[in-house]
């Protein structure tokens, strides 16, 4: 069993996940770097463990029940544990930068799709590894949601997009509720606009940049910090 502090990071394998691996593996976690594509992953694992990092790729369809159901069974019995989560892998299909699409002309297959990935994905995989979390009384998960999610500020074109991470947030704030107490804490994050293969590459913010927060809220030892959506390290509103 690895006694190192084990994390879990979706979409691992490029951009704001990568980063967040190389981070949180910097800071003595042993990573599984989860991705769609197992051979991207191993490159990019590959890489990460030459600098000294320890880090291993696993293959995760995010809204595969069985891809979720064999990871949830190799933790259990490869490490015994999972103390972090990040669930960053996502989706925006509903337009581009240049040609955003209107709510009133929506695809509701691509709405459906953008929900599937973004909201339901993150659920069914935080069900399946909170057992082990309860298991320890400790666990620390950040969802990678978006201002384009909040409804304080809601603006118009992305529906699906913004959907998702309104209703991300909502994911989180019910588990936190239900949760409370338990040494398990649940945050939700926008990063800004970062330099991704969605954000483009004119966006303010380098990965590094975007993930701060996100490595602070995995890495809190206060499991009362629970419940809130934050941005450069501060609450903000729904």
């Amino acid at each position: 069993m690895n006694q190192k502090s084990v994390a879990v990071v979706t979409g691992g394998n490029r951009g704001m996940g990568l980063a967040t691996c190389q981070a949180l593996a910097d800071k003595e976690f042993h990573v599984l770097l989860a991705s769609r594509n197992l051979e991207s992953g191993e490159v990019a694992a590959k890489d990460l463990s030459h600098r000294g990092l320890s880090v291993e790729a696993v293959k995760l369809e995010t809204t595969s029940q069985t891809d979720i159901e064999a990871l949830a069974d190799y933790l259990r019995d490869s490490h015994g544990r999972v103390d972090v989560l990040v669930n960053n892998a996502g989706i925006l299909i509903d337009g581009d930068l240049n040609n955003p699409a209107s709510i009133c002309e929506a695809d509701v297959e691509v709405i459906r799709k953008t929900l599937e990935v973004n909201t339901i994905a993150p659920m069914m995989l935080i069900k399946a590894l909170l057992p082990l979390m309860q298991q320890a009384g400790y666990g620390r998960i950040v969802n990678i949601s978006s201002g384009m999610g909040q409804l304080s500020d809601m603006g118009g074109q992305y529906p699906g997009y913004r959907i998702s991470k309104t209703a991300l947030n909502a994911v989180t704030a019910i588990f936190a509720a239900e949760l409370e107490g338990s040494g398990i804490a649940i945050n939700a994050v926008c990063p800004g606009w970062v330099r991704t293969d969605m954000g483009g590459s004119n966006a303010g913010r380098s990965p590094e940049q975007g993930i701060d927060t996100a490595i602070w809220l995995a890495t809190s030892s206060d499991a009362s910090q629970s419940g809130g959506f934050y941005r450069d390290r501060k609450r903000i509103d729904w």
